[in-house]
């Protein structure tokens, strides 16, 4: 289902089109107008999406594939409205935002289409979008985007809950950074990928460090031959998703944090991603085998030329003590050079191994806004929370601490 409205946005010379599948209210158009569409159901919307994403600016966790797939096997258990935003001029779409929204207890909240399995979240833009819309003009048009979804019956909401927002979108500033946004708790890290391996890997690493990475791969071939596998075949992807997910679980309880696997639906969701027919082409699920041990294990992303380290476990047995996933980050990377990649991107989260990668540190942001009462009881303490979380872990030693701490406890739960 749609719902359109015209507003008007700053001097923009063009008439709109009032073509199928978007329909104008009555009235005819007016210099200067921008046509928002609201869609509650993605197949209303999906072909004109296929279509803009191919030119537009934005991530792989935009693309109508992932989010799809996402909301198949998550959104639709918890309950997930779509809230597809689109924004035309007469040139056609400049900026398409894939919302949702969703109960949260006693509240309704508005946010990013499959945020919680996203690690960035943004809208796409058209490559000219900045010369089309000002920040201004842009927030003009949330505003009336707002007051559309809060008339909806299906998709009103309490408060607005949109996190993990990076700066830019491709080199354009993020215009839902003029809404009012905090810092996120973490960043994002990537590095640019020039020349062959050999020539990235001497300038990146010192010769010190190349040395104790040769001795470390050393002693793993000692253990048995060391061989990269790019798994094709279904059931070894499977097989393969199985064990990362086991090294996982071992890994988040010696760390005291939840499974992210036992959540309902993300298991089925990250095998659909792997396997799928519309999305096997964006994912690439490999290990590193020591002898016939799964020593390593990467789920990544591939997208525009750009490689998405997203999830990453190795085993906890005699290998892991000569780093098995320090050697299988750089066959990953000489993979994706290999492969025409031009980035590598670690994603969010600060883990140190990532700063003496990258040459790029992404900065994240929250927006967090009560609609209503009931969604400011919900909201306020939301705001407090992210900027406790991101003073926490933005500082060493109090960080440090509660790690520590965090593991101890989940340590005596496991006995």
């Amino acid at each position: 289902m749609s719902h359109a409205v015209h507003i008007r946005l700053g001097a923009l010379d063009a008439h709109l089109p009032t073509t199928a599948p978007l329909k104008a209210l009555t009235g005819a158009a007016t210099v200067g107008e921008i046509h928002i569409a609201v869609h509650d159901d993605l197949a209303a919307i999906e072909a004109d999406w296929r279509d803009f994403e191919t030119r537009a600016d934005g991530t792989v966790f935009q693309t109508v594939e992932y989010l799809s797939t996402w909301l198949r096997h998550v959104g639709e258990r918890h309950g997930v409205r779509p809230a597809i935003v689109t924004g035309r001029d007469a040139a056609g779409l400049i900026f398409l935002l894939p919302l949702a929204v969703r109960k949260t207890g006693m509240a309704r909240a508005l946010e990013w289409l499959g945020s919680d399995l996203c690690d960035y979240n943004a809208p796409l833009l058209a490559p000219d979008f900045s010369e089309r819309l000002d920040g201004d003009s842009f927030a003009a048009a949330w505003a009336e985007i707002s007051r559309r979804l809060r008339c909806h019956l299906r998709l009103a909401y309490d408060f607005v809950n949109l996190t993990k927002m990076p700066e830019r979108v491709g080199m354009q500033v993020n215009p839902m950074l003029a809404l009012g946004v905090t810092a996120h708790p973490s960043g994002a890290y990537l590095t640019h990928l020039e020349g062959s391996w050999d020539s990235f890997y001497a300038a990146k690493r010192s010769s010190s460090t190349r040395r104790r990475d040769r001795t470390k791969r050393k002693r793993l071939a000692d253990l048995g031959e060391v061989c990269m596998v790019n798994t094709t075949d279904d059931a070894d992807i499977l097989a393969t998703l199985d064990i990362l997910m086991a090294q996982k679980l071992r890994s988040f309880a010696s760390m005291g944090v939840a499974n992210l696997f036992a959540r309902p639906g993300y298991p089925e969701f990250y095998r659909a991603l792997a396997t799928g027919e519309a999305t096997r082409t964006l994912a690439h699920v490999s290990r590193l085998d020591v002898g016939k041990t799964p020593a390593a294990i990467n789920l990544g992303l591939v997208h525009r030329g750009r490689y998405y380290h997203l999830l990453a476990s190795y085993g906890d047995g005699e290998a892991s003590r000569f780093g098995p996933g320090a050697a299988h980050l750089h066959e990953l990377m000489r993979c994706a050079i290999e492969h025409g990649c031009t980035l590598f991107d670690f994603t969010i989260g600060d883990e140190p191994y990532k700063r003496d990668w990258c040459d790029t540190e992404l900065m994240l942001f929250d927006h967090i806004s009560a609609a209503t009462l009931r969604g400011a009881i919900v909201a306020g303490p939301m705001v407090a929370g992210q900027r406790l979380k991101r003073w926490i872990k933005q500082t060493p030693i109090v960080w440090s601490a509660v790690s520590r701490a965090r593991a101890l406890l989940g340590s005596l739960r496991g006995r």
